[in-house]
């Protein structure tokens, strides 16, 4: 049999059609296969195709043969990400806000060829990014990247903090550029962050990356080692509403019975729980960083929880009811 002019991309062209063209619910004969592998260029005959096919099952491969009437249909079994993975890793990609429009649909595009074109198709409705709330940090691929050399290799970083100005541009939130000691990186408040050591004020940090501009890596070693030793980063963002920082706080929320899975959701199942003396109330304390957000948090509950301690954060509270009372004046 005359050889086709890509004869040696052979295997290469059949794992390129079985994985594109099929799955579970959709296969190819042996005729199929070889009118597929004719149109790339390629010659074969069925006997190659069978070692072929058990050669793409010895390095990694699943490809089923089934009998269906008189021909045997072929199509991939396992693969990498199964059809409700990548649907939920698109979801999640849709949803970062720190990934530019442009970078989302990149992504997704690229996580769909993990799937054969039929199952690519139910992808489709989900790759509607336009629209949602984004970054507009393009850079911010190699932000990350160049934070997570510093954090590996023990190094300082550099950059400038950036923030939006009333023209709708972002501009430098001060004159100075900031040197910090990158530790971790976590995804908060649909955000993403990186946790440092600042060594000028001797505490832990938090950064918005996206926000970040002309990241440098320095020659300086990092600082702080001993301020994470023990460092807990659930309870660092669970008690840093909206990642506005503070001093940690215990404080004890009254709270209605029924508003108890709000309190599990926000701070965990760790948190501290008794009855309160008052029917159908208890008594939760949790550590919190206190600010306005906090207090907006507490606000928008209403009625069905109380601050009652410390007596400063109480007194806080109230001064900031009083404030917004004179303020609508």
């Amino acid at each position: 049999m005359p050889k086709g002019t890509n004869q040696k991309l052979k295997l290469y062209y059949l794992s390129k059609i079985l994985m594109e063209e099929t799955d579970d619910e959709h296969g190819l004969t042996m005729p199929d296969l070889l009118s597929e592998l004719e149109a790339y260029g390629v010659s074969a005959d069925r006997k190659s195709i069978y070692t072929d096919i058990e050669a793409l099952n010895d390095i990694g491969l699943d490809i089923v043969g089934e009998k269906s009437g008189k021909y045997y249909v072929y199509h991939i079994g396992s693969r990498k990400f199964e059809l409700a993975e990548l649907k939920l890793l698109i979801d999640a990609v849709q949803s970062f806000k720190f990934i530019t429009e442009k970078k989302s649909n990149t992504l997704i595009k690229k996580l769909t060829t993990f799937a054969s074109m039929y199952e690519a198709s139910q992808l489709e409705r989900q790759l509607a990014v336009q629209g949602r709330v984004k970054t507009m940090n393009e850079s911010i691929y190699y932000t990350v990247d160049d934070i997570h050399a510093a954090i590996l290799n023990n190094k300082k970083i550099s950059f400038r903090y950036m923030t939006w100005d009333t023209n709708k541009k972002l501009v430098p939130r001060k004159d100075k550029t900031y040197v910090i000691s990158p530790w971790r990186l976590t995804w908060n408040d649909e955000n993403y962050y990186l946790i440092a050591f600042d060594s000028e004020s001797g505490i832990i940090k938090h950064y918005r990356v996206d926000k970040m501009d002309r990241l440098e890596i320095l020659d300086e070693k990092r600082e702080g080692k001993e301020h994470f030793k023990a460092f807990d980063l659930a309870a660092y963002t669970n008690r840093a509403f909206g990642m506005f920082g503070g001093d940690g706080t215990m404080v004890t929320l009254s709270i209605k019975d029924e508003m108890i899975g709000i309190l599990i959701d926000r701070f965990g199942k760790d948190i501290s729980v008794k009855p309160s003396k008052k029917k159908g109330w208890t008594d939760v304390r949790v550590e919190v960083a206190v600010s306005d957000q906090f207090f907006g948090w507490i606000f928008g509950l209403g009625t069905n929880v109380k601050i009652t301690a410390p007596a400063s954060v109480v007194k806080a509270y109230k001064e900031e009811i009083d404030n917004l009372i004179e303020f609508y004046k």
